[in-house]
């Protein structure tokens, strides 16, 4: 897939929720995930490698959880074999008042996957 399948591609499964399928489509086995450093505040790793912990880092916000009540994807900007998609999410985190959250997300692709995601919040 070119850059810009795989950006339209994500985008799709993104504004269905189906970021599962997503993952699944189109990252590398080895892909990289990049968190801002302040989430080490709230217990996360700020970079994990492999899908196995990308997965794991994705059930563990999926059960932080408590009502997922809207959200958008913007349309994808694409530089190179860079994808910037900008996401919001209107949830409410188990014992937290209901939040939108926004974030830039920024993907790179080689050899037609995504071999690295890094959020910026």
């Amino acid at each position: 897939m070119t850059v810009k399948q795989i950006a339209s591609r994500l985008v799709e499964l993104c504004r269905q929720g189906n970021y599962e399928q997503a993952q699944q489509e189109l990252f590398s086995n080895d892909a990289e995930s990049i968190e801002p450093e302040k989430a080490k505040a709230g217990g996360w790793d700020t970079h994990v490698k492999g899908m196995d912990k990308i997965k794991e880092k994705a059930g563990r916000w999926q059960q932080m959880v408590e009502a997922f009540h809207g959200g958008s994807v913007t349309d994808p900007i694409i530089a190179g074999n860079f994808i910037a998609v900008g996401m919001m999410m209107d949830v409410t985190i188990k014992g937290m008042p209901r939040n939108k959250m926004e974030e830039i997300c920024l993907y790179e692709v080689k050899d037609g996957k995504i071999v690295r995601e890094e959020f910026f919040f």
